[in-house]
Parts: structure tokens; sequence; C-alpha cells
């Protein structure tokens, strides 16, 4: 564990242990079998980021009351739905290290499962009694389908550019991440300039994230990562550091590039000659980079609020979000 994690972790470790009491108190399934598939997934090691997120922001905002642990659940009930659905349209076989749900059940149970997650949601959502905050994850909810719809329609694609793979992750997750930050500022009755504000870090956070997400294909360990790595690719999804590779290489080296990209069932030698083009192009470096200008531009979004031990953690996130290893 790097010293930044170490540091951050024991600022919020309270709130992790509330948050995880919340996401047990509320999810309140009929069924058994849905608490069992739902907790699969929930219940295996997610960082919680997302509603933490949350109670950080409603922190800064200076709100005093007492649901935002409970409605920081959302996030992470929407999250988890997600991954469900995703890992089934993707033909995962690990998430955090376990096999996924639906080869543990079928895939029936889990995508239905995910369904559940989704409508437990919006239903705390109602429970706030608030309109924009029940706006904004219904937002959320139908940008996050048509980002995954959108990067299913060019799984394979070699076209792919990166403002099609920005869209994308906008999309997919700096959407969920700005809307728990938002939704703080609205539970907080904050003034639109600090919603705004919380808005601005939540959304380049999110990007930030997703980018550090998709160089771990090519950087990590299967172990440290929890899944398959070169996953993404076995699955043809373009991320940045191949889309860029793309773009730079030579004629000879993009034709070994395709050949492998098109090639699902590529080898472990295959995998490591693309590695060394992302290197020989400073593909990985250049995703680094572009990570780590939405991390700096998520900090500077914080600099319209007061020095807190809030907002203190907030920039340690942003800081996190690039340094992280799985």
């Amino acid at each position: 564990m790097t010293d930044l994690k170490k540091a951050l972790m024991a600022r919020v470790q309270p709130d992790l242990e509330a948050i995880e009491a919340a996401l047990h108190d509320n999810l309140t399934p009929h069924l058994e079998l849905v608490r069992e598939v739902a907790g699969h997934i929930l219940f295996s090691g997610g960082k919680r980021l997302r509603p933490l997120l949350m109670v950080l922001s409603a922190r800064v905002c200076g709100y005093g009351g007492n649901f935002d642990r409970t409605f920081s659940v959302i996030f992470e009930y929407l999250h988890a739905a997600t991954l469900l659905h995703d890992d089934l349209v993707d033909g995962a076989r690990l998430r955090r290290g376990k096999p996924v749900a639906h080869t543990v059940w079928d895939n029936s149970t889990a995508v239905l499962t995910g369904d559940f997650l989704l409508a437990r949601a919006l239903s705390i959502a109602v429970r706030t009694q608030h309109h924009g905050i029940i706006e904004i994850i219904a937002g959320i909810t139908e940008e996050m389908s048509q980002g995954e719809i959108h990067q299913l329609s060019r799984i394979g694609d070699l076209g792919l550019s990166e403002a099609d793979y920005f869209q994308i992750i906008r999309c997919k997750t700096a959407v969920l991440f700005q809307g728990a930050c938002r939704v703080s500022a609205l539970l907080a009755d904050a003034p639109k300039a600090e919603e705004t504000a919380l808005a601005d870090y939540g959304y380049h956070l999110g990007i930030a994230f997703q980018i550090a997400d998709d160089l771990l294909d090519y950087t990590a360990q299967t172990q440290a990562l929890g899944k398959t790595v070169g996953a993404d690719l076995r699955e043809g999804k373009l991320t940045l550091p191949v889309i860029h590779a793309l773009a730079a290489a030579d004629e000879p080296d993009r034709q070994c590039l395709e050949a492998i990209i098109k090639n699902t069932d590529f080898s472990e030698s295959e995998f490591q000659t693309l590695v060394g083009l992302l290197d020989k192009y400073q593909s990985l470096k250049y995703s680094t980079e572009m990570a780590a200008g939405h991390v700096a531009q998520a900090k500077a979004a914080l600099g319209f609020f007061d020095v807190s031990p809030a907002r203190e953690t907030l920039e340690m996130i942003a800081d996190y979000a690039l340094e992280r290893k799985a």
C-alpha cells in the first residue's frame, strides 16, 4: 500500500464503515436470491469511491444532516448494477478476483438483479423528496446506458477517435462521479456556484479515473487487477493508449497493431508485442499525461472552497486516481 493510500484510508475509514453499514441496511430485497446475487457484486471488495465522494462533497458544502450516508448508497447500487450488466454483455469471467455473477448463477438472474439495484437506487432517491436529485439520478441512469450502447456499437472499430472515446467514458464513468458530487450540493442546499464547482470536480475526476483504469489493462497484473489483463482488448474495446498508438504508428507497426487487435484470441507474446508498441509510440505516457491533466482540473475546481479536511481528502482522492495500481 502506498503512503498516499495509507493516509487516505486513515482519513476515510469511519465514513467507509458507515457506508458499508448503509449498503447492507438499505438493500432490503424480498427474495433471498436477490440478496445473494446483489451481495456477490456489492460486497466483494469495491472501493466505495462513489458514495464516499457524495459524503465528502456534502461535508465541503457544510451539510449538517443525517442522510448523506444513506443517500450515498444510491451511487454504489447504480455502479454495481452496471457491473452486473456489463460483465454479461462483455462476456467477462472475473470481477474483483471472483467469478462474475452470471457464471455463478445464470444470465437472467444477473440481469434482473442489476435491474433491481437500479430500481432500488431510484427508490432511495425518491426519499430525498428533492426533484433535482431525482432528476440527476434518472439522468445518470440514461447516460450510463447510452454510454455502454455506444461502446458496444463500436466494438473492434479501428476508426474509433479520441473524441469518440471521451464521449463513451463521459457517459460510462464521469457522469456517475459528477452526479455524486452534484447531489451533495443539492442535499446541502448549497449555492449554485458550489454545485457547479463540485460537478466540475466530479467530471474531471471521473475522466481521469477511467483513463487510469484503462491504462491498468496494459500495466497491471491479473492478481492485482482482479480481472484478466488485456480483457478490454479481447472484448474489442479500443481505449486511449491503443487509439493513440494507431494514430501515431508507421505503416508496418500499424499493421502489426491491427492484426493483434483483430485477433481476440491473441497470445501472451502478441499482447507483449502490442504493449511494446504502446511504449515505442509513448502511448502509455500520453494517456497518463491526459489523466494527470484532468486530475489537475479536478483539484483546481476545489479551489472554490475554503481549505478544510474534507477538501483536502477530495484532493487526495484525485491524486490517488492516477496512482492506484488496481
